[in-house]
């Protein structure tokens, strides 16, 4: 969480920023609440003090057999720690309303994040690759996964319920092939490759900023404090709390895992095909880097064009969007999404997501290092998307569909998949 001195200095940004990033909050009530934390806990501490001392005076007369003079000194100290009791009860209340408004202030957007209330507001940085040309009416993802006996969507519905899909023989293999070429990409740019849990503790969720904003999204385990991760990045992050890192260069981390999301809101949008799922399969990479705004807005340059190195290969178009305020989630500073031409809507979808977090989320996750001059500070963390599938599939089927049925195999991709140059229908 951000620190209440800074809270209290930069009110006015934080609340335009809780309001721009469409969340419920009142930074003046955050900051009467801690008035009334800090005149509590002083009433607290000089209360506990007279107790204390008297205390110690009625055992000091008892000692000298002084038993009549001890009796107003014990009514005394009776009734200082009721009123203590009190206050320390209500103190309890009352830090907990802090923190929990100080779970929902939000880290201020840089200086060029667009305005804006949706993604409709988002504005193109970058645009790369010619869109497809078709001399024959093309089809969607849908049709072509079936007609290749790629994608079963029926199926998945019958096992799992709405949203859900089966991917099989070519299908599998596509959706596998894409994942590892990411972590080859990563690996070979510095990247550390973990494989990690993907049920985690809601402190992991609460301490990467998931919580309490987007709990809504996560499905969580009956019973238990356990929740299935939308994203590696809880796991890859929350692999570095509550530690003093040694940074003698920035921390590159990546993960590929299941990843799960409830898509409360998203009724009716994009429930056709394999656009937006419960369950799908992610590329993660998380940097953790020092305390360096500089170094961060070169970072998150970086695994944005991690994230371009893989599209290229793929042979995709797409654009890059600088994100508004009002598309952003509590925890970011600066975000990119990066949106693949995808035939059958006739649009850009996104499909990638890049973020730099300034200290928002170490700060949270209390990872830190030493400076130069020893000092402990916070670090710098950042993520990126760098394939996600099966959603990447939609534009690779698409854009790759040739007149007869088959669908080009991007060079990059053939290594993963025998050699094999084409999918077609057997």
């Amino acid at each position: 969480m951000l620190d209440m001195a800074y809270i209290r200095e930069n009110g006015e940004l934080l609340q335009r920023t809780a309001d721009g990033k469409g969340i419920a909050l009142s930074v003046a009530e955050l900051i009467e609440r801690d008035d009334r934390r800090r005149g509590l806990l002083r009433e607290v501490e000089r209360l506990r003090g007279e107790r204390n001392r008297l205390s110690e005076l009625v055992g000091r007369l008892l000692k000298q057999g002084a038993t009549e003079e001890a009796e107003p000194a014990r009514k005394e100290a009776q009734a200082t720690n009721d009123e203590l009791g009190v206050l320390e009860a209500e103190l309890v209340e009352v830090e907990a309303s802090c923190r929990k408004l100080m779970q929902l202030v939000p880290n201020p957007v840089s200086a060029d994040t667009p305005e804006g209330k949706s993604d409709a507001d988002n504005v193109e940085v970058k645009r790369v690759g010619e869109l497809p040309s078709f001399e024959f009416e093309p089809l969607s993802h849908v049709e072509l996964g079936e007609k290749l006996g790629i994608v079963d969507l029926p199926r998945g519905v019958k096992i799992g319920g709405a949203r859900q899909y089966v991917l099989k023989g070519m299908g599998w293999h596509l959706h596998r092939a894409v994942q590892q070429l990411a972590m080859d990409v990563l690996e070979s740019r510095g990247f550390t490759l973990l494989d990690v849990p993907l049920m985690v503790r809601g402190e992991a969720l609460l301490n990467t900023g998931f919580f309490p904003t987007g709990e809504d999204q996560v499905f969580s385990i009956a019973e238990e404090d356990r929740y299935l991760v939308g994203t590696s990045e809880v796991s890859l992050v929350s692999y570095l709390a509550g530690e003093i890192v040694e940074l003698d260069g920035p921390i590159r981390l990546a993960a590929a895992t299941a990843c799960f999301r409830r898509e409360i809101g998203s009724s009716g949008r994009d429930v056709h095909g394999l656009y937006r799922v419960h369950q799908f399969s992610k590329v993660e990479q998380v940097v953790v880097c020092e305390n360096d705004p500089e170094l961060s807005e070169r970072l998150l340059q970086e695994i944005t064009d991690n994230a371009e190195r893989i599209l290229q290969l793929l042979e995709l178009p797409y654009r890059i969007v600088a994100v508004c305020i009002g598309d952003m989630s509590q925890k970011t500073h600066k975000q990119y999404d990066i949106e693949t031409w995808m035939p059958s809507r006739q649009a850009y979808g996104e499909t990638h997501s890049a973020s730099n977090l300034l200290d928002f989320q170490a700060r949270r996750a209390n990872i830190r290092y030493r400076d130069e001059a020893g000092k402990l500070r916070y670090c710098h963390t950042l993520n990126n998307t760098a394939i996600a599938t099966p959603r990447i599939l939609i534009p690779l089927l698409e854009n790759h569909q040739r007149e007869d049925g088959s669908v080009y195999i991007p060079r990059a991709l053939r290594p993963y998949l025998g050699g094999r140059e084409e999918l077609r229908a057997d």
